[in-house]
């Protein structure tokens, strides 16, 4: 138990190292500094994050959606790492990057964890608005908010990470530049494509619970259609 508590203190100071010295950590692993233990504590943090606030959300249906959305939650943002990460490492590598694989991982780990703490941060406010509120529309576009918010600020972080991490003078610089604004455009699009294959995460009042719903329309429409509703075009 003890060697347990010492390795979670371990990962979380690791993570609060990260945020209170961004520019040092992203140096170090620039640098390939004790890769292991940096992409093991993000990961650990960033899933436990994760999981916490997709058990909140999911409480508002049932115990077992809590349950479901607190696995489904860190599973949408890892996935989308192993889908579009090999894009990122390959298309540096052709044009010139001389980063591992293993840093890369730590690269786009960074903003994972930083769009993980941001979403925790806003546990309590997505909680307080699940107890006082019935309206389902409301909360889901809230949601939408909130996701939107903390991925935006971690794509941003990762692009500024990405200058640090992946080296841009030399050959080919200019096109990797370039390959990282258009890789975030991409992982941007998968993972909200992921979430809405992966849905239901907070579950429809009065509905049975359902592990995964039948795949239909996109993500898009769906924020569409609950604006839609929220001003009163009911059909």
């Amino acid at each position: 138990m003890i060697e347990k508590a010492n390795s979670g203190n371990k990962n979380f100071a690791i993570l609060i190292t990260f945020l209170r010295e961004r520019q040092g950590f992203l140096e170090e692993v620039r640098q390939g500094v004790k890769l292991p233990s940096k992409i093991i504590s993000l990961l650990v943090c960033s899933s436990l994050f994760l999981a916490i606030y997709g058990g909140i959300i999911g409480a508002y249906h049932s115990w077992m959606q809590a349950l479901s959305s607190a696995v489904k939650l860190p599973a949408l943002y890892l996935i989308t790492l192993l889908i579009c990460l090999p894009t990122l490492y390959f298309a540096n590598i052709i044009f010139g990057s001389k980063r591992n694989f293993p840093q890369h991982v730590a690269l786009v780990l960074t903003a994972v964890a930083v769009t993980s703490v941001l979403l925790f941060s806003f546990a309590p406010i997505t909680l307080f608005f699940l107890i006082t509120t019935n309206n389902y529309q409301f909360l889901i576009l809230l949601n939408v908010v909130i996701f939107s918010l903390t991925g935006v600020i971690g794509i941003s972080s990762l692009y500024h990470a990405a200058n640090i991490v992946l080296e841009q003078d030399g050959e080919g610089s200019n096109i990797r530049k370039k390959i990282i604004r258009s890789w975030l455009f991409l992982y941007a699009f998968v993972g909200s494509q992921l979430g809405w294959t992966l849905r239901p995460f907070f579950g429809t009042p009065d509905s049975i619970f359902q592990l995964f719903r039948e795949r239909e329309g996109n993500f898009y429409l769906s924020v569409i259609k609950s604006i839609m509703f929220l001003l009163g075009f009911r059909s």
